[in-house]
């Protein structure tokens, strides 16, 4: 049965934004908010349609004023982010991660309207690390737990969302683990990373890389709201991409740098504003991490329409970014590694 009043968080940026617009089309839902502290783009409003703009701070306790009065029965947490911005970036990230989780959480326990909570989490609870298994299911914890940024905000959200689960088990709870995401609308550290034209990375290092469409991103968020499938589910693309694969295939240059250099050179991309790399992202870049999707596909009812390769793809094609490497040269290298792999099968 489709929920009456929907409550998206985040919804200045794309995926808060574009989700509010799914829900807004949905004739079978009665009313739609988007929460915010920031007024979304014009174009963003425009494809938002009937959904309503409620300029609110999460982290203030007012939010559980907009929920009871506005009698939600689903909420849609998505302002979890990675992305900091400005100076105190990484200051505020945290606050409006886990402090406003946690007013978001108890606004919602308040409230005997809600009945279902959909929470965008990360597979960076897992961590990223010399000594992970070869692929994450939804019952492994990380080896290294993590201990800074947006991963460490990701593991006390999740703690802070069980403990809502078990103080109200009359809600349907269902936590989405996403990896990272990908594609040509949406802007994140790491499609600013591979857009540009000198790479770099760590010598000695070649993560292995599981990315999610960011149009896949936003089907799996509806179908939790809409569909009673409470739990923790793991949710990326089929495959895996090497990073120096992905940076082949977006035809940029990889620079390669020992890690005694990298603070040095992570310094200089972000006082250039191209890109800011938190440390936990910096062993993700190192170490990658690929998560099981068996539960999506059985439990949840979910197969994502692009693979890992095939969203990185359509990244690169979609940003029309112009290749500093001729394809056929990246395709002769693809070539030539699938020979070497199948001599050794």
């Amino acid at each position: 049965m489709a929920p009456k009043v929907v409550l998206v968080t985040g919804c200045s940026r794309f995926l808060g934004g574009h989700l509010a617009a799914r829900f807004a089309a949905n004739p079978d839902i009665g009313r739609v908010l988007g929460v915010d502290t920031e007024l979304p783009s014009r174009d963003l409003l425009r494809r938002m349609g009937r959904a309503e703009f409620v300029r609110a701070d999460i982290r203030n306790p007012l939010i559980a004023k907009v929920i009871a009065t506005a009698q939600v029965d689903t909420v849609v947490h998505a302002s979890v982010t990675a992305n900091p911005a400005g100076p105190t970036g990484r200051t505020a990230m945290k606050e409006m991660n886990v402090i406003g989780t946690m007013q978001l959480l108890a606004a919602c326990q308040k409230s005997p309207h809600v009945r279902k909570l959909v929470v965008k989490s990360t597979s960076a609870v897992y961590g990223s690390s010399s000594r992970d298994p070869a692929v994450f299911t939804e019952d492994m914890g990380p080896k290294d737990l993590p201990s800074s940024g947006y991963a460490k905000d990701a593991v006390e959200v999740e703690g802070y969302v069980r403990g809502f689960a078990r103080r109200r088990p009359d809600v349907d709870v269902t936590a989405l683990r996403f990896t990272n995401f990908i594609g040509p609308r949406i802007d994140t550290v790491l499609t600013r990373y591979f857009a540009l034209p000198v790479v770099p990375t760590v010598l000695g290092y070649d993560a292995r890389v599981q990315l999610l469409h960011s149009e896949d991103a936003l089907a799996v968020l509806e179908r939790a709201a809409l569909h009673d499938l409470p739990g923790v589910y793991n949710v990326g693309g089929d495959g895996v991409l090497m990073l120096s694969q992905a940076i082949r295939r977006a035809g940029r240059i990889n620079l390669r740098v020992p890690s005694a250099s990298v603070p040095t050179v992570g310094r200089l991309f972000r006082s250039a504003r191209l890109v800011d790399f938190s440390p936990d992202q910096m062993r993700f870049l190192n170490w990658g991490r690929v998560v099981d999707t068996t539960l999506l596909k059985r439990e949840f009812g979910f197969t994502p329409r692009w693979t890992t390769q095939q969203a990185f793809d359509d990244y690169v094609s979609g940003r029309a970014l112009r290749p500093l490497i001729d394809p056929e040269v990246v395709a002769s290298v693809e070539r030539g590694v699938l020979d070497v792999a199948a001599r050794f099968r």
